[in-house]
């Protein structure tokens, strides 16, 4: 074999092309299919990684030597054509993440020798063919994430050479047949998000030579059969979110290869047999939110280095076991919302420990935690313990220690350490009803904290006026406690503060803010000024709060004048300098599907002119425009430095390779050097801003909540790495040609963070964020728009008095038909109050949020 240039393989004479390989080079259009005329003697073609559209012309089926044909990755449309079999060589066929539509090609197993089938990722609808089970060299097979509905076919029990099937993320009905068991050689089962109801059937526990077993977020049912302890090559089961019941099978202890167990979010009961703490390969236990009890196995971590535990939202007690971080590879301990008591002696110099969420147990004794040790955690959390002692002094030497919560230790008692703040990482930091004494240390290093919460205390003295350096502050909580003095007039310039609570102390004179609720400063008689209704008196008898609004207003518009004068110089000198370019640019076209067969030029004269695009629309900015086939599109400008470029064509790339019935699809983009136009569909139908005082009845209402968190919780967790909305609100939920909801306007934070060189990635702050607009969003939709950006309001309102509004607004009485709403209105309810509330952590996840509103109805 002769290779000759890049992808060409030539056979030993040099008189026949065998091989073509045109991945990855930024190939768009449609194929005609006379382009292979000239190949026929090709045993392999691989023209995957471009953007190649339309139809699969049908001519690539008359290179009846193939033995390869790999079309992934594109964006290829339509039915997936018929003659697939006239390929009787072929032996991989893959055709993964493209756009093509209607049933799945049913002659494909007519072909003795395929061995490799992946059409995973695209938009099949229908049943698998039965025939699929009479591959009989199968040894992959690839059908996840697609729109495939009806029954597992029975056939599959014939597939006796497949070791790889992941079937997935589809819509099935029915259960997972018994023939299953049959598939002898199988190394790797994924049926993950598929619908899936019934039983797990005992034959699965024949497939002695599985590895691999993937059954979450399904309906499944029942006990998990005690079979499935036959599979000794087991490395990783995942039954989580489905409906088992019973306990963990004693048959488990004999899974030695077992790496991962999870089987969280079930209803699962009984103890945690001994035998799983023996298990030598267990790095990663997972069984939260059941109905397990008795203790953990004391053995727990002796024998295995444990990686991840979390048994949290269970009926746990006893301690923690002495040994469970002995092997020093233990990062994540969960233990919340169980009955655990004694010390935490088995955790106080584990060092590789990241996160440590111990809150609502009975912990007792001193926080014996070795800081200096656990120089990589991030997040502890012991609040609603009965720890003693007070908070250990060396919390400063926990250098990436970003969220720290004590709250509610009653007995906890002592003071603040004078280097509480130092810690360079701390962001949220809470220690509220822990009868903590004494005056607040001094802020010097503060920078990153964004929530303090210290109230329902014995502190006293005065508020440090150093708490101002505290930029990032978006939370301060210091209600029921003894603090005297003014509060700091520089603390009232804080731009980032939304949430404030000084009530219930004897705090005196002027309050420095003009926009906080009066419930922030009630209990604090010595107060004056706005919002209050007590003015306050300077020496002159003039009101020094009306003084102070009189100057801020003066300030304010000295501001706004100069900042208009700025955006107008800017703008001139913007309008000349681009009208001295040359707006003959080097322009390109990249198109992830939905396109006409368009160039750049195409698009461009789409446009008034390019010079009035690039002179009248700032980047960011969003206008309508008609494509010369008429089409309709939105086109949103954006820039970028030439550190930026890559980093931002290739974030472009996933957003327009991101595909979800509930998120705007990116069509297109079109581009130079430092300049792009993003098109995206135009969906006519108006957005939920314009809509949302339209009656709906709760059906419908519960309906456009649970699309909504589908769009946000695909961006977060189906996303890789997650794209963050970063604006979520009403006017960005537009509706499609059925009503459907879909979210827009994503991902723009990111890109301006790009676009100016400051992007360091999407950090977690940012997707809660997100699921803290959801929460406003929900509220909005419950109540027809009365309650519009109410935000952390509502944690401060009594819940029967939302209730009551709720029902009102969506006219749910109080008779027996209407219990039933009643109580899911509650639900939701409960949702909107985890999504907003002010500690940021202690949001939920989307995939938590999707689980609960889909579990309604």
């Amino acid at each position: 074999m002769l290779v000759l240039g890049t992808g060409v393989q030539c056979d030993q004479n040099s008189t026949k092309v065998i091989g073509l390989d045109l991945s990855l080079k930024n190939l768009s259009g449609v194929l005609s299919g006379v382009q292979f005329n000239q190949f026929v003697d090709l045993i392999d073609l691989n023209i995957s990684h471009n953007s190649f559209s339309g139809e699969l012309p049908i001519g690539i089926f008359n290179l009846t030597s193939l033995k390869t044909l790999d079309i992934s990755r594109n964006n290829f449309s339509g039915d997936f054509p018929i003659g697939i079999s006239n390929l009787q060589n072929l032996e991989v066929l893959d055709a993964f993440s493209n756009s093509f539509s209607g049933s799945l090609p049913p002659d494909v197993c007519e072909i003795a020798s395929v061995k490799v089938l992946n059409f995973a990722g695209s938009y099949f609808s229908g049943p698998i063919p039965g025939a699929y089970g009479s591959c009989k060299s199968l040894d992959f097979l690839h059908l996840a994430g697609n729109s495939l509905t009806g029954y597992l076919p029975i056939e599959f029990g014939h597939l006796q050479t497949v070791t790889h099937m992941e079937i997935g993320y589809n819509s099935y009905q029915g259960n997972i047949p018994w023939q299953f068991g049959n598939m002898s050689e199988l190394q790797y089962l994924d049926i993950a998000g598929a619908n899936l109801s019934g039983p797990i059937p005992k034959d699965l526990g024949k497939l002695t030579k599985l590895n691999t077993l993937f059954l979450f977020k399904n309906h499944l049912s029942g006990l998990i059969p005690m079979e499935i302890g036959n599979i000794l090559t087991l490395s990783s089961l995942d039954l989580s979110d489905n409906m088992l019941s019973g306990p963990i099978p004693e048959s488990f202890s004999d899974l030695k290869s077992l790496k991962l167990l999870s089987l969280m979010y079930n209803d699962m009961n009984g103890s945690i047999p001994e035998g799983i703490a023996k298990l030598p390969e267990l790095e990663s236990l997972l069984i939260w939110d059941n109905l397990f009890s008795g203790t953990l196995p004391q053995e727990l971590g002796k024998h295995s280095k444990l990686i991840s535990v979390d048994v949290s939202s269970n009926g746990f007690v006893g301690v923690i076991p002495p040994d469970i971080c002995s092997q020093g590879a233990l990062t994540k301990l969960m233990l919340f919302s169980n009955y655990f008591t004694g010390t935490l002696s088995s955790i106080s110099n584990c060092s590789s420990l990241i996160r440590i969420r111990l809150e609502d147990n009975s912990f007792s004794g001193d926080i014996s935690l070795d800081f200096k040790l656990l120089s990589n955690v991030s997040y502890i959390d012991l609040s609603g313990n009965r720890f003693t002692n007070g908070i250990p002094s060396d919390i400063f030497l926990a250098s990436n220690l970003e969220f720290f919560s004590v709250s509610n230790n009653p007995e906890l008692g002592g003071t603040l350490p004078e280097k509480t703040w130092s810690s360079p990482a701390l962001q949220n930091f809470s220690a509220s009803s822990c009868n903590i004494s004494g005056e607040i240390p001094g802020f010097q290093f503060c920078k990153s904290l964004y929530s303090i919460e210290l109230n329902q205390n014995h502190l006293s003295g005065i508020i440090p006026e150093s708490l101002s350096v505290c930029n990032s502050l978006e939370t301060l909580n210091l209600a029921g406690n003894k603090f005297s003095g003014e509060i700091p007039a520089k603390l009232g310039n804080s731009m980032k503060l939304k949430s404030l609570n000084l009530s219930n102390n004897d705090l005196s004179g002027p309050i420095p803010f003009t926009s906080m609720e009066i419930t922030s400063f009630l209990g604090n008689p010595n107060l004056c000024g706005a919002p209050l209704v007590t003015p306050c008196h300077n020496g002159n008898g003039i009101h020094t709060g009306m003084e102070l609004r009189s100057r801020n207003h003066k300030i304010a518009w000295v501001l706004i004048l100069s900042a208009i004068v700025v955006v107008l110089l800017a703008s001139l000198f913007g309008i000349i300098y681009y009208r001295k370019q040359n707006v003959n640019r080097n322009w390109n076209l990249d198109s992830f599907g939905g396109l006409p067969n368009l160039t750049a030029s195409d698009v461009l004269k789409s446009f008034d002119s390019i010079e009035a695009m690039e002179s009248q629309h700032s980047s960011n900015s969003v206008c309508k425009a008609v494509l010369l086939t008429g089409m309709t599109v939105i086109v949103r400008k954006i820039e970028w430095g030439a550190k930026s470029s890559n980093l931002l064509m290739d974030f472009v790339n996933r957003i327009g390779n991101a595909r979800h019935k509930n998120v705007i699809r990116l069509l297109g983009f079109c581009y130079d050097k430092n300049l792009g136009y993003l098109l995206y569909e135009y969906l006519p139908n108006g957005n939920l801003d314009e809509k949302i005082g339209i009656k709906r009845d709760w059906g419908s209402k519960h309906r456009l909540v649970v699309n909504i968190a589908k769009g946000l919780c695909f961006l977060h967790h189906d996303c890789r790495p997650a794209i963050s909305h970063g604006n979520l609100k009403a006017s960005n939920v537009v509706f499609d040609e059925n009503m459907e909801p879909r979210l827009a306007e994503f991902a723009f934070k990111t890109i301006s963070a790009m676009e100016s060189g400051e992007y360091n990635g999407v950090t977690d702050h940012e997707l809660k964020d997100d699921i803290f607009n959801f929460g406003e969003l929900v509220l909005e939709i419950l109540t027809n728009g009365k309650r519009k950006k109410w935000g952390m309001s509502v944690q401060r309102t009594p819940k029967d008095v939302i209730l009551k509004e709720i029902y009102n607004e969506n006219e749910v009485g109080a008779s027996s038909s209407s219990k039933s709403t009643r109580e899911e209105i509650k639900v939701v309810l409960e949702v909107v109050l985890g999504c907003t509330t002010s500690k940021v952590s202690d949001r939920p996840s989307m995939e938590e949020v999707l689980k609960i509103l889909s579990r309604l109805k």
